[in-house]
């Protein structure tokens, strides 16, 4: 038995027409929608990242085996409390370089050409005048890429065709990369304090929960944009409203939020007798990050292309074959 979490009805059939003989239940939603749900003959879960699964929800599935997330980041399944279950974890660990690539310049042109308080002047108003919306261009402007991986890589790459100067910071320096797309590591210090543009693409772990923070916010170049489609957290909210305020950051562009999950619980957290403070607290700041007029949000839109679902289908379903075959791929635990 298959539980899929948050499929779309075209995603249904696909999967449906790929798993032919599986016994499968989709549910609308993730699986934080359904609290009360118990299923002692499920031995898959297919989610994506909207839900936290840990000894809580997996002891509501006693004979699960595989969960089988539809994502790159697997932060969200409390490995530790899987592998004493004996529950094997895969994830999709390439689906959309380019799409996420793609995404972090839609963001970056938005804010650098003003896109979107110009369609909103024009909408709103109705008055056609460029007056008050001067942008800047790209070219010339140093990007300062954090995480050089895949999708950091194809950054590098696109920002190469915008006649930008690249820096950049990994934990693992790429010195073949590096020669190959003509760019120079540098330290986070450097890299922050000499970017125009600063923009995210690492995973989110211990390591890099809030890599940009109180301390090191305050290094970035005076009107620089900072750029995140990479994970919420990797970025301190307090840090970031706080560089607003003060002109450290001109601006930014977010696909993802510290603690999002609070906007989706909202009404849930204001109207509980007993209310989280930091709960509340997040809430507030994200609202003030959403509200911001120069910052743009979107809700995890970055990897949201028709071709790069079908490719994180393609993966899932492959991963849940392999896993019934005893030959299972992906594993990341």
């Amino acid at each position: 038995m298959i539980h899929y979490f948050g499929g779309e009805p075209w995603e249904i059939d696909y999967v449906r027409a790929k798993l032919p003989k599986e016994d499968i239940v989709f549910h609308d939603g993730s699986l934080a929608a359904y609290p009360d749900l118990a299923d002692p003959a499920a031995t898959v879960l297919c989610t994506f990242i909207e839900a936290h699964i840990g000894e809580a929800e997996l002891s509501r599935f006693p004979a699960l085996k595989l969960i089988a997330t539809r994502s790159t980041g697997y932060d969200h399944i409390d490995l530790q409390a899987a592998a004493t279950r004996g529950v094997v974890v895969t994830n999709v660990p390439f689906y959309g370089e380019n799409t996420v690539a793609e995404f972090a310049f839609a963001l970056l042109l938005a804010l650098s050409r003003r896109i979107i308080d110009a369609d909103e002047r024009v909408r709103q108003t109705g008055i056609f005048s460029h007056e008050g919306l001067r942008g800047f261009d790209l070219a010339g402007k140093t990007i300062g890429v954090i995480g050089t991986g895949h999708i950091g890589a194809h950054v590098i790459r696109m920002a190469k065709g915008f006649g930008m100067k690249v820096v950049g910071f990994d934990v693992y320096p790429n010195a073949e990369l590096s020669h190959t797309l003509d760019f120079s590591y540098a330290s986070l210090p450097e890299l922050l304090a000499t970017s125009d543009i600063v923009t995210l693409h690492v995973p989110y772990n211990e390591k890099t929960n809030h890599l940009i923070n109180r301390k090191n916010i305050k290094k970035i170049k005076k009107g620089a944009f900072l750029i995140n489609t990479a994970r919420g957290a990797v970025v301190e909210t307090q840090a970031l409203i706080e560089a607003l305020q003060s002109g450290i950051l001109a601006g930014a562009g977010l696909d993802v939020l510290e603690e999002e999950g609070h906007l989706a619980d909202e009404a849930a957290l204001l109207t509980s007798p007993h209310p989280n403070e930091s709960g509340l607290k997040m809430v507030l700041e994200n609202h003030y990050l959403i509200s911001h007029p120069r910052v743009i949000v979107t809700p995890h839109l970055a990897f949201n292309t028709t071709e790069a679902v079908e490719r994180i289908l393609e993966t899932t379903i492959g991963n849940i074959e392999n896993f019934k075959a005893s030959s299972p791929t992906n594993v990341v635990a």
